[in-house]
């Protein structure tokens, strides 16, 4: 079964977090393209903070395209982004909401889905929505 991956799922590993998820055990996976967005900009946060050095951001960024490029990318469209305004069981903030979405839209088109997230409230909402999640 496909797993929908949220960013949480991808930072943790690639910051070298805790508790972070067995990434192979995930697969196939998919995510939104929003993600790509999220864990570059992080990755750029940290570098910033200098919280990573050069090498550093320069590999784990090397990383993160390479992870990323291995996922199934579901594009942010006017359709998800209209259906994340509202309607959704539980309170979200706006990225988790596109995600939501976006997994339920996947989940539409292909059939039964996962969804991996470290987010509680976005567990949750998952789980509302029908998904075996996996974390939170």
């Amino acid at each position: 079964m496909t797993t929908y991956v949220d960013a949480s799922v991808l930072l943790r590993p690639l910051l070298g977090q805790e508790g972070a998820m067995d990434l192979s055990q995930l697969r196939p996976a998919a995510t939104s393209r929003l993600t790509r967005v999220e864990v570059l900009r992080t990755l750029e946060r940290w570098r910033l903070r200098g919280l990573l050095d050069e090498g550093e951001y320069v590999s784990r960024r090397t990383s993160a395209q390479n992870l990323l490029h291995s996922f199934t990318l579901v594009e942010v469209t006017g359709s998800i982004l209209d259906r994340a305004e509202d309607g959704l069981p539980l309170p979200l903030g706006t990225l988790d909401a596109i995600h939501l979405v976006s997994a339920l839209r996947w989940r539409e088109t292909t059939g039964p889905l996962r969804f991996a997230t470290h987010d509680r409230a976005l567990a949750d909402a998952a789980s509302a929505s029908g998904f075996d999640v996996v974390g939170g």
